[in-house]
């Protein structure tokens, strides 16, 4: 059999240690498993809420002021809807609403409910007189609220349900506790299975990249517990750290099983395969991992306090993948040696080899570099037309307008909307403050100027704090809350309608509500967005060009990664806010795009994106340094990875798609949706279209940098040396 002398790498290093001493290796990977879970869930447990909105904004600001001057009157609210075949102001019903508003009164965190049949009470029964909604206000806001008073609420409520008269209820305390968790991600994972054992055709070889994925994504759980007490965290992040953390995870590992097989079948002994697998393929697997990392931490700059929760649980469950790809997996590959192709499964069992030249790929990259210029104008516009419906995008929180018609919140919508209006499912409330008591007599013109508003359908009479210097006073739009008609109302309000009513007194009026939040998160947003795309691709782009010593090459990758979310982009607005073929993965209603989703999705597919670039121009340097012809280098290097790339690519595809199955969180069905999308088109359109096409057109071009420059950047090369490198090329002439 052949050998290798001993590595120098350090990552050789690494290899070895872990491949010799691989039962010390996998214990301490059991016990930190145990222990990290132990004190994420036993010591500290998960403390997840669902709160939105910046601390800094008007909303935000509206919100303390009301918590200050109306303790009782300062958390989120809720909507008991009551619906009787037969007037609401019947005996019977009259009763029954009576009695389930005193019970409710008296339920733990509730400040207090307001009867719609009392003498007080204004417009909280429909014109029809069938449909009358009372509303319940907690002493606190929905994510401090502890979840059995909440459902104390509901079970109260839903005990005075008999024939003809039915209650449902709504509002952000009752959407809490109707989270259900989600099991798409074991879809994923049986999807997965199939296909690595379609591309291993081995049951050992397909087991490993799903061990390193469960312990990374195991540990990234357990650590999010304990951000959650830290951070305000969606109850959401787990699944979303499972889409990512299975993905990369399984892509990671399966790259360096495939470089190991090629080893054992090109003749070197076990302990070789592993060192010369970690210290080509591992290599790769951290550039492309730091590449994710350093997308995801670009979320920080969206100053979203729920965002930070979902970026670092992300981050240390891509951290946890990285570190069992380059540690585990060599230690588990000692203990597999030889019999990694054991257990075959027949008629798919077949010995992987370095010789790609017989393969579809090489013929199809030569087909490509004698066609460049079609080729690369075809995908380009295919990839435009995917993008162009992002132009339309509407970016609002959605409302429970978009949930399940079998959950009590989407009934109690629909009752609302039907008897009162859209817009009385996310009314604003303004937080009035006067400096004095004498000031009190502007409520009267503030409520009559926006009653006088278009799209204002009511205005409740104000309601003054027991000092007298501060009112709350409710406004009920026309439209619903994820209107961009509501989005313009908030904005008119503020800029027109409220400075010219309150003109010559000293009042100050704050618009906040849930309504108001989304928007202002909205704009918020919407303001960051050029400084998260700008840091995420400045940041990788150097990291690129240390690495691979090119600006060609990373301009490229840049460009074609943001064309992959542009189409991804595209066909989310397609299919969630236009409506088509969303009958097909169960989206009932469209909707406008939650304002975090696009950078969001766009920090997580850049890295995603990265890591195929990553993947396959290394390979492609690799051929390059070694033969110095760059034509054959772009075909040697597709038609080495075309297989296990698009194994990959498949698994991500398919993790990220389970969540349009069965799940019943509309963002998580978005997120699946423009994750696969883009993963799909990088793996086809980009990477066997684009990227050879364009790097036929640059030539020597692509290896091209000053020498100034190569002198500035740092060497990035965590194997210690490089290969012998060609002669500097002269940039090509055009």
């Amino acid at each position: 059999m052949q050998t290798t002398a001993r590595s120098a790498t350090r990552l050789g290093r690494l290899a070895h240690y872990c491949y010799t001493r691989r039962k010390l290796v996998l214990g301490l990977w059991i016990l930190g498993l145990i222990a990290i879970t132990v004190v994420g869930q036993g010591l500290f447990g998960a403390s997840f809420s669902n709160k939105f909105g910046s601390g800094s904004s008007e909303s935000a600001r509206a919100q303390k002021l009301l918590q200050q001057r109306f303790p009782t009157a300062s958390g989120d609210s809720a909507q008991v809807v009551f619906s009787a075949t037969g007037p609401v102001t019947d005996l019977a019903n009259q009763a029954a609403i009576g009695a389930l508003v005193s019970a409710l009164a008296g339920l733990p965190h509730v400040g207090s409910v307001t009867n719609p049949l009392s003498a007080t009470a204004r417009g909280q029964v429909s014109p029809d007189g069938h449909i009358a909604f009372a509303t319940v206000q907690f002493d606190k806001p929905s994510q401090d609220l502890p979840k059995p008073a909440i459902k104390a609420v509901i079970a109260t409520a839903e005990q005075a349900r008999h024939p003809g008269f039915d209650v449902e209820l709504g509002g952000p305390p009752i959407d809490l506790v109707e989270f259900a968790v989600p099991t798409s991600e074991y879809i994923g994972i049986i999807a997965a299975m199939v296909i690595l054992l379609i591309a291993f055709g081995s049951v050992v070889a397909m087991g490993l990249p799903l061990i390193i994925a469960i312990f990374g994504v195991g540990c990234g759980f357990a650590v999010l517990d304990i951000l959650s007490h830290r951070f305000s965290t969606p109850e959401f992040a787990p699944q979303l750290a499972a889409m990512i953390g299975l993905g990369v995870g399984i892509d990671y590992a399966l790259f360096i099983v495939t470089r190991y097989r090629h080893g054992l079948h090109d003749g070197l002994e076990p302990e070789d395969a592993v060192e010369l697998a970690l210290t080509t393929s591992g290599r790769a697997v951290l550039f492309a991992g730091i590449t994710v990392v350093i997308s995801l931490l670009g979320l920080l700059l969206m100053g979203q306090p729920f965002v930070v929760g979902l970026a670092l649980g992300a981050v240390a469950t891509v951290l946890f993948v990285m570190l069992g790809t380059v540690t585990l997996l060599p230690a588990l590959l000692g203990f597999c040696g030889r019999a990694i192709d054991k257990l075959r499964i027949p008629g798919l069992h077949h010995k992987d080899t370095g010789s790609g030249r017989k393969t579809m790929a090489y013929r199809w990259s030569r087909v490509i570099q004698r066609h460049p210029w079609s080729a690369a104008l075809l995908s380009l516009a295919i990839l435009v037309g995917l993008s162009l419906p992002l132009f339309s995008m509407h970016l609002a929180f959605t409302d429970d307008g978009n949930a399940a018609t079998n959950l009590t919140t989407r009934k109690a919508y629909d009752l609302l909307a039907t008897g009162f209006g859209p817009g009385s499912n996310g009314p604003l409330v303004l937080a009035v403050q006067f400096p004095s008591t004498a000031d009190q007599g502007v409520l009267t013109r503030l409520s009559g100027a926006i009653q006088q508003t278009t799209d204002v359908a009511f205005v409740v009479p104000p309601r003054i704090s027991p000092e007298g210097d501060t009112a709350i006073l409710v406004v009920i739009p026309k439209s619903s809350p994820q209107d961009s008609k509501t989005q313009d109302l908030v904005h008119a309000l503020r800029q027109g309608v409220i400075p010219s009513a309150t003109r010559g007194s000293d009042a100050q009026v704050l618009v906040g509500g849930f309504t108001a939040v989304g928007v202002d998160s909205s704009t918020d947003l919407a303001r960051r967005l050029p400084w998260v795309i700008g840091l995420v691709v400045g940041l990788s782009f150097i990291l690129l060009m240390a690495v691979f010593r090119s600006i060609a090459v990373p301009v490229k990758a840049a460009i074609m990664n943001l064309l992959s979310i542009g189409a991804a982009y595209g066909v989310v607005v397609a299919v969630f806010q236009k409506g088509y073929f969303g009958s097909v993965i169960g989206i009932g209603k469209t909707g406008p795009v939650d304002p975090w989703v696009p950078l969001f999705l766009f920090t997580i597919l850049f890295g995603l994106s990265m890591d195929y670039e990553v993947f396959l121009l290394s390979r492609i340097r690799e051929e390059y340094l070694r033969t110095g012809d760059n034509a054959t280098a772009v075909a040697d290097g597709l038609a080495a990875t075309a297989r296990v790339i698009t194994a990959a690519a498949a698994i991500m595809v398919c993790v990220f798609g389970s969540f349009l199955i069965n799940d019943p969180i509309r963002v998580l069905k978005l997120f699946g949706l423009g994750l696969a999308t883009a993963v799909f088109v990088d793996a086809t359109l980009v990477r066997m279209v684009l990227v050879p096409a364009t790097m036929e057109l640059l030539g020597g071009a692509n290896w091209w940098l000053p020498r100034w420059l190569d002198r500035l950047l740092p060497k990035v090369d965590v194997e210690g040396a490089e290969p012998e490198v060609i002669p500097e090329p002269e940039p090509v002439a055009t």
